[in-house]
């Protein structure tokens, strides 16, 4: 049965503009008071979710001492939740397009936080990564139906720019906040409080979504597609857990090696599978449109990338200039700042040059401020540095997930927002995962530290300005105006 395409909310009055042609500044929306809640109980999840990536990072050793945890075993508390929050993803987008987006929106909030009792009261190693993996099937759930309920509640224009930059700020803030109240929590409580925390928000917000978040699905009840399903998910399953165990101990383990072409098999069985479904789990059609083709490409650049950066920077800080796990915590402090002041300029910037070019500069920017990086030394000067250049980085940084989120979901109907929105955060997952093996290591298994982490950070630039004349390249954004190409066209069309 073909899925209904029609709208469930009304439809967006804005026109999509056309490839290349300067958006007019629109005047920023006003937002109701229930507008507003919504947009907290939305954007509470979001962050919570973004905290949980980044808050236990500084209390592994105390953890693994307090459970009996070996070092080589710590890495589980990380691919524990990374396995199950990238891996369902895509399934968990689509099954709130069909199902309904708020009832499994409520689920993953739920499981999310008796998942973090759970890991909060553990006894042992095996309870506490049982409520991590339980953690990453609730976020897994949480963050597709939380960005596509944002997206069908807020119209396209500038209602839905100004929500999404408040999201992107959060979601980037969550990192930075995680990693310095992590370890404030350790030191002045345990590591317990961090995902004691984790299980407060979920208590906070789980009371109010019911009560203001509307329901949306599909008109019709298309069968799930199992087939796609058990391919993606297995494919996304191995490939991540391929990535994060190559990030510890390299790619010339056997179980890397066999995951990582078990995971590249079953994404290509996966495309066979979706070519030939009636009712697909992902439509082929969303995946050549321009929009969605290139904007997923410069999302999972700056993702990966960005997250290279702060990486070797923290080994550069604590192992090249000997700051302490607090001192190192206040740089990327200041980065979180500037972020939410980036965060807040963003949607004017968008409503100003378009999506598209936002997308663009701000992938340039982030690589031509990182090439500053190499220039680091072993003097308090390079602190300076450090903090300017990941800080403006970072502003960039921030302008571009902004930008690509609008530029993957602007033009597609409410009944596929789920879908596309599982698609920008499968990049995000999938972008955060892959960049520390594949750069990151180059620092971590060199000589000289400092030397590698200058490697890293050259190509760490470099990659970002690639993408970013590709991304150009991709969605025309030089084009002459009136040249008649829409946000939607398809990669085919001409």
């Amino acid at each position: 049965m073909a899925i209904d395409t029609t709208p469930t909310s009304a439809p967006s009055s804005t026109p999509a503009p056309v490839a290349g042609q300067q958006a007019v500044a629109r005047p920023a929306p006003r937002l109701s008071p229930r507008d507003r809640l919504v947009l907290f109980v939305l954007c509470a999840a979001q962050f919570m979710v973004a905290l949980d990536f980044s808050v236990l990072n500084v209390a592994l050793p105390v953890l693994g001492a307090d459970l009996g945890m070996s070092t080589s075993a710590l890495q589980w508390a990380v691919t524990a939740f990374a396995l199950p929050s990238g891996g369902f993803l895509l399934l968990f987008g689509r099954m709130g397009d069909l199902y309904g987006r708020r009832r499994l929106f409520l689920a993953g909030l739920a499981l999310f936080g008796a998942a973090s009792l759970l890991a909060t009261l553990a006894w042992d190693p095996a309870s506490f990564l049982a409520g991590r993996a339980l953690q990453g099937l609730g976020a897994a759930a949480i963050v597709p139906t939380g960005m596509s309920l944002l997206t069908t509640t807020f119209p396209e224009g500038p209602a839905r720019d100004r929500a999404l930059g408040i999201s992107g700020t959060l979601l980037s803030l969550g990192f930075t906040v995680g990693m310095v109240a992590g370890g404030v929590l350790t030191d002045l409580l345990s590591w317990r409080s961090t995902m004691g925390l984790l299980a407060l928000f979920a208590l906070v917000v789980l009371p109010l979504a019911p009560r203001l978040l509307p329901e949306s699905r599909t008109p019709e009840r298309p069968r799930l597609d199992v087939p796609g399903a058990v391919t993606v998910t297995g494919g996304l399953l191995s490939l991540i857990y391929a990535l994060t165990t190559a990030a510890e101990h390299g790619f010339g383990r056997a179980d890397v090696l066999v995951t990582l072409a078990a995971g590249l098999l079953l994404l290509a069985a996966f495309v066979a599978v979706e070519s030939r479904s009636a009712a697909p789990l992902v439509s082929l059609p969303m995946l050549r449109r321009r929009t969605v083709a290139w904007g997923n490409l410069g999302g999972l650049v700056t993702f990966s990338m960005m997250s290279t950066v702060v990486f070797v920077l923290t080994l550069y800080l604590q192992e090249v200039l000997h700051l302490s796990a607090f001192e190192t915590g206040l740089v990327f402090g200041v980065q979180g700042v500037l972020s939410v002041v980036a965060g807040t300029f963003a949607p004017r910037v968008i409503g100003r040059f378009g999506a598209r070019r936002t997308l663009v500069g701000a992938l340039a920017g982030q690589g031509a401020i990182g090439l500053s990086l190499p220039a680091l030394g072993e003097g308090g000067w390079s602190v300076v540095l450090a903090t300017a250049a990941v800080s403006l980085a970072s502003m960039c940084h921030l302008g571009a997930i902004i930008s690509y989120g609008l530029t993957v979901t602007s033009g597609v109907p409410d009944a596929e927002q789920g879908l596309a929105t599982g698609l920008v955060t499968s990049t995000q997952q999938v972008g955060i995962t892959v960049g520390i093996p594949l750069l990151g290591v180059l620092a971590t298994t060199a000589t000289d530290l400092r030397s590698g982490v200058h490697t890293v950070l050259v190509l760490d630039a470099a990659v970002v300005l690639a993408a970013a004349v590709l991304v150009a390249v991709g969605l025309r954004v030089n084009r002459p105006a009136g040249s008649g190409t829409v946000e939607a066209e398809p990669l085919r069309a001409r």
